[in-house]
């Protein structure tokens, strides 16, 4: 385990292979609430072998500088994630923001707590440009979340991702690095 940052009420930190168990119980935990948001999960998803080869998957792409994630603890325990993924360097200097968030720890600000941290992760740490969040339109918490902090609408992509079984639309918000303009 590799702490990246701590915030107030959580570390941010990087997982390995040994650490299947806690994100296994993580997913497991909340297999019901994030169904509607994630793509359609098998059986296996929900193994310990299945979340090791995840986990060891992670580390070869933030090895090969593709992604940047991090595991929301608290006491010990997964209550979320975030990762900065399909990084682009060069003239781009950007990558796509995805998270999500253990169903008994919404509304207490848990996330935005997260999210503002690796955003200054990712502009001075990781020196990005922009930021990207595709964010379905009903999912008016994640919404929230990004306005927050201070993403903004770039447009509706129709169709976008197909997400439980549907393609669904997405907002585009995005975060510029402006002090890199």
């Amino acid at each position: 385990m590799n702490i990246i940052c701590r915030t107030e009420r959580m570390d941010l930190v990087q997982l390995d292979t040994s650490s299947a168990d806690l994100v296994l119980d993580y997913v497991v935990r909340n297999r019901q609430f994030l169904a509607p948001w994630e793509p359609e999960r098998n059986e296996e998803f929900y193994t310990l072998a299945h979340q090791e080869a995840l986990l060891q998957q992670e580390m070869e792409k933030m090895k090969d500088g593709h992604m940047f994630k991090v595991w929301m603890l608290q006491e010990g325990r997964v209550i979320g994630s975030a990762a900065l993924s399909n990084m682009v360097r060069g003239a781009f200097q950007s990558c796509h923001l995805g998270y999500k968030m253990d169903h008994e720890q919404l509304n207490k600000g848990l996330m935005t707590e997260a999210l503002s941290a690796l955003v200054a992760y990712a502009f001075e740490k990781l020196k990005l440009h922009r930021i990207e969040a595709n964010i379905m339109p009903r999912n008016i918490a994640s919404l929230q979340v990004v306005k927050k902090l201070g993403f903004y609408d770039e447009g509706l992509a129709l169709k976008y991702l197909k997400i439980h079984g549907v393609w669904e639309d997405h907002i585009h918000m995005v975060l510029r690095n402006e002090a890199m303009e």
